[in-house]
């Protein structure tokens, strides 16, 4: 008995001493109620940012490259075949693509982290007053610039997707349609988060990686340029609302005006990292090496798009067109080519004197016997390709940097860099404005907006030489006067602002989006697939269907998740 109550004793004073241990705060974990502190609130936001280059080279989504440049028709997928990411090949030839396409649910899945980690921030910070922490209107800007980014790319995929913000109670988020607001709806939703940041945000920021207020103003400009197209529910455009465009060509006006900003000298300038955070650059994903971390926070979404030569090894995706590699072709009065470029295939023949170019070719492409990013020594060869047999030989350069290069940062078998990623920069502002002006009928108030841009390419030559010095294409770029070298009437304009605005973005993911938005892409990518079957056989089954391939499907996945609350795009 006396030893039963010894036992009874010692396991109620364990119990109790369980009990007494259970209400201390676990060690290592972070209750949700510890994040409510000025520190700790900055971190989140900081979290928030981070969500800006988290990519993985299966879905990237800080360079659009699989979604606009793959699906413009600027780049072949490349790889080692079709097989090879074989998701993106479904993306590249529209026809193949299928709503249970694992990484299109992927990248919509990593957006939403990043919507999340904003809205998680904004919540805690809606919560405290400006006396207990002092950046709180900053912040708030910031936040509602990196979830009106997050969301922008998530609208120009998908079309349709669940609008969630720091006021949607947790427990709604099952009950939220993907079709709650209507197209224009979410356009506005997307606007008010930069409008937001406008009134929120300081001119400048002491920190290089926080968005300030010219940033939300250009973000602002480019929503409501899209949003001015309106489209049907069979994504078709059915007009465009000339109060957005005024809208953007003021927004436009204000950052030029604010004297910050100015084209570089040379056009390689955006795409080295020496020249990171430039007055060309108003909104870029900012990346580091020797941080403390074993490898550094990389540029990853760019991973797989190296050659596979010793210096690098990997991958050799988002390969330059044969379309595009014509398309830089001008004619004897230094213009674009528009309905001509590809009557010879350079391409092919890889003769670039015969014909002139606009040096933006040799910014963009790496091609056999031409230096490889600005070194003259170090020249780019067909051996250098994975699959020339599928994709042919050539490389696209302007996510590249050398392996000598202070950002360069080997991940083996991937290849990362610290530059930067520029997802907004002065020639974006002076080209949006230009397309507003046009639409708006006044062209010719384009015409000098255009031609500082050509003007810049046409200077930006110094760094295009061989060994020997001459140049490494011929160059011949001039400028639109018109009624002497053109006829400026509006559809001539239109074409003129369209072709300037891929030369110059060629490769950085956008071009297909350009498209969408214009409701220019069937016809586009179907005359595209027609010629490009001749030139490389994998595009064989490539067809682009009308009112259907504008938009990626909603990914089966969250479609399943949602219990059939999210509905599918038009024609999946």
């Amino acid at each position: 008995m006396k030893k039963l109550i010894y036992t009874l004793a010692f396991f109620a004073t364990l119990f109790l001493s369980c009990e007494k241990a259970l209400d201390e705060p676990a060690q290592g974990v972070v209750s949700g109620d510890d994040l409510n502190t000025p520190e700790n609130i900055d971190k989140m936001v900081i979290a928030a940012y981070s969500a800006l280059g988290n990519d993985h080279y299966t879905s990237p989504y800080s360079s659009m490259w699989p979604y606009g440049s793959v699906r413009g028709g600027d780049t072949y997928k490349g790889g080692d075949g079709p097989g090879d990411l074989s998701e993106f090949h479904l993306f590249e030839t529209f026809s193949l693509n299928r709503p249970d396409n694992a990484l299109i649910d992927q990248v919509w899945f990593r957006l939403y982290v990043g919507v999340g980690r904003a809205n998680d921030a904004l919540r805690r910070i809606d919560a405290m007053s400006a006396t207990d922490y002092p950046n709180k209107v900053q912040r708030q800007g910031e936040l509602r610039f990196l979830r009106g980014h997050f969301y922008f790319l998530l609208k120009i995929l998908f079309k349709y997707v669940p609008f969630i913000d720091q006021n949607t109670p947790k427990a709604d988020y099952p009950t939220i349609s993907n079709r709650a607001l209507s197209n224009d709806a979410l356009w506005t939703k997307i606007a008010d988060d930069f409008r937001a940041a406008v009134a929120a945000l300081p001119v400048d920021q002491a920190d290089k990686g926080r968005v300030n207020k010219n940033a939300a103003k250009a973000y602002l400009a480019k929503v409501l340029l899209y949003q001015a197209y309106t489209q049907s529910e069979n994504n078709a455009v059915t007009g465009i609302d000339a109060s957005k465009l005024n809208e953007v060509n003021a927004l436009c006006d204000e950052i030029i005006a604010s004297g910050k900003f100015s084209l570089s000298i040379d056009f390689a300038n955006n795409f080295l990292a020496t020249f990171d955070n430039s007055p060309e650059s108003i909104f870029a994903i900012q990346y580091s090496k020797d941080d403390g971390t074993p490898k550094g926070r990389l540029d990853y979404g760019h991973a797989l798009n190296y050659p596979m030569n010793q210096e690098y090894g990997c991958c050799g995706f988002n390969i330059p067109s044969h379309d595009l590699i014509n398309a830089f072709k001008t004619g004897s009065n230094g213009l674009p080519l528009f309905s001509t470029y590809n009557n010879n295939d350079a391409a092919a023949s890889l003769d670039f004197q015969s014909s002139s170019f606009d040096p933006r070719l040799d910014h963009t492409v790496a091609r056999p016997g031409a230096p490889y990013k600005y070194k003259s020594t170090f020249l780019f060869q067909r051996s250098w390709s994975r699959a020339p047999a599928i994709y042919d030989a050539f490389a696209s350069m302007k996510e590249a940097v050398l392996p000598d290069d202070p950002s360069f940062q080997k991940v083996p078998p991937f290849i990362g860099s610290s530059k930067n990623w520029e997802i907004i920069r002065y020639s974006d502002i002076l080209l949006w404005k230009a397309e507003a002006l046009i639409e708006l009928g006044r062209p010719l108030e384009a015409v000098p907006l255009i031609n500082q841009v050509r003007n810049r390419a046409n200077l930006s030559r110094n760094l295009l030489k061989t060994a020997a010095g001459s140049p490494t294409s011929n160059y011949n770029v001039q400028m639109y006067q018109p009624g002497v070298n053109c006829d400026w009437i509006p559809d001539f304009a239109r074409q003129a602002l369209r072709f300037e605005r891929r030369l110059e973005f060629a490769t950085e993911g956008y071009h297909f989006f350009d498209l969408v938005r214009w409701g220019i892409a069937s016809q586009t990518m179907n005359a595209y697939f027609t010629l490009e079957k001749s030139r490389v056989s994998h595009l064989s089954d490539a067809r682009f269907t009308l009112g259907r391939d504008e938009y990626f499907p909603i990914p089966l996945n969250q479609i399943n998740f949602s219990g059939g609350i999210y509905k599918q795009n038009n024609g999946w």
